[in-house]
């Protein structure tokens, strides 16, 4: 299970952050982000993979490069998003996955993933 928090509302440039802790008995290999604004499909936002004990592999969407910082705590099986220089268009639902197979590729898509979070409403107001 997957329990997202931290959305809300604020104005064009600020911030916000993201956090989602995934409970039950799975490895969290793969942990992302994707979001999905009204009317759209879901769009992939960002993803980390573990590859060592510190060490990670990290892909962002194009659109978030440079303002999104995406970050886990394996201890607590956690993935947080910190969203910087926020501007309207990312306004969405934010979801968070995992996928519980390990690989070095870059998955953005919904299928490539086996757990999903509630999602957390991200309103950025001009």
């Amino acid at each position: 299970q997957l329990q997202a928090s931290g959305g809300g509302l604020v104005q064009a440039g600020g911030s916000l952050r993201l956090s989602c802790e995934a409970s039950g008995r799975t490895n969290s290999y793969t942990m992302a982000w994707f979001r999905q604004a009204p009317g759209k499909e879901r769009d992939f936002v960002a993803s980390i993979t573990s590859v060592s004990q510190s060490g990670t592999i990290i892909y962002y969407a194009d659109s978030v490069k440079g303002r999104f910082t995406i970050s886990r705590d394996n201890a607590k099986n956690a993935v947080y998003l910190q969203m910087n220089s926020l501007k309207p268009e990312d306004t969405a639902v934010y979801f968070c996955a995992l996928r519980n197979v390990w690989g070095r590729e870059r998955l953005p898509k919904v299928s490539e993933y086996d757990y999903w979070g509630q999602g957390t409403l991200v309103t950025v107001s001009s």
